[in-house]
């Protein structure tokens, strides 16, 4: 019979289930990528805001992609990192620390959604009305589809409703099988019905995945449509080198969120839901900065700068001493 704790404000979680062998070198591995992620996601933001001639929409609404890795990151795998040192029965996280891992996971993923829609559209903008895109994608257009509109405005309203719903519920486990707590693991604590929980979480996933995929074949579409038959080879240049880059980022965010969902549907193979889950996270916060820094030749001319600079200060120091 099921050992039954109402409504405990500690929780105990699962985590992934590691050999002796393998705990350490899956710790290094995770630690290594979350520095990665912060150095390179910081350094990007930094040189993006200092640097004015990367004060374009473009690179301005990329830069939101940066900052959202860093909060995503920063909530969940310092307590990884920790938890895959402790033994099972000293996972422990409180039942309100555990919500706010759950919101800040949902808004994560929806969040990179979103970013990416919007850069979508400025991608349109850019490349098929080029002589109005000054006078649409300007600075206070930027901020409303960057914190009020889309980007995260929606995303904490979705994921608000979202962990809402489940917060409302009365617990009788304690259990979270899962490597970090999200709203499913959560809902799955309690013993009512989660008839709600389930239909707002698949028409959330579903309006979520169906706008993102529809917006972006339907600004693809229209964009191949105008370097097809525009005889400008700059332009053509140009929107094959900025479109290629933000379509690596996304299909790369659309196939590990999949990877997610449809691993769920098989609990034979919990242990890979769980990596998947955690790679979901750290996968695209650590190529997003490297992809679209190398493609970016603003963002590289502007590093290259950088680099000079550093270099040559402690010699200038040097010499003025």
């Amino acid at each position: 019979m099921e050992n039954y704790t109402y409504n405990s404000f500690t929780l105990q979680v699962e985590g992934l289930l590691l050999s002796e062998e393998m705990t350490y070198p899956t710790f290094l591995i995770f630690l290594f990528s979350y520095i990665f992620i912060i150095v390179t996601n910081v350094g990007i933001v930094v040189l993006i805001f200092v640097d004015k001639s990367l004060h374009q929409p473009m690179y301005l609404l990329f830069s939101n992609l940066p900052l959202n890795d860093i909060l995503g990151n920063s909530i969940l795998v310092p307590r990884l990192l920790l938890d895959i040192l402790r033994p099972s029965s000293e996972r422990l996280i409180s039942y309100y620390e555990c919500v706010v891992q759950a919101f800040t996971a949902h808004t994560y993923g929806t969040t990179a959604h979103t970013i990416l829609i919007i850069m979508a559209f400025d991608r349109y903008v850019a490349i098929c009305q080029p002589l109005r895109y000054a006078s649409i994608m300007t600075n206070r257009m930027v901020i409303k589809l960057t914190l009020t509109v889309s980007a995260w405005g929606v995303a904490f309203v979705l994921v608000g409703i979202l962990l809402g719903l489940t917060v409302r519920l009365n617990r009788c486990r304690t259990l979270i099988m899962n490597p970090y707590c999200d709203n499913a693991s959560l809902f799955k604590l309690s013993c009512e019905s989660v008839f709600i929980n389930n239909v707002y979480g698949l028409t959330f996933t579903v309006v979520l995945f169906t706008a993102s995929i529809g917006s972006m074949v339907l600004t693809y579409a229209k964009i191949i449509v105008v370097c097809l038959t525009s005889r400008n080879k700059s332009l053509n240049s140009k929107a094959l080198k900025t479109c290629s880059t933000h379509l690596v980022l996304y299909l790369m965010m659309l196939i590990s969120g999949f990877i997610v969902i449809i691993l769920h549907r098989f609990p034979q193979f919990s242990f890979y839901r769980k990596l998947s889950a955690i790679l979901f996270h750290i996968i695209p916060g650590s190529l997003n900065p490297v992809i679209y820094g190398v493609q970016s030749a603003e963002i590289c001319r502007s590093m290259s700068l950088l680099h000079y600079i550093i270099k040559i200060l402690p010699l200038s120091f040097h010499v003025s001493y």
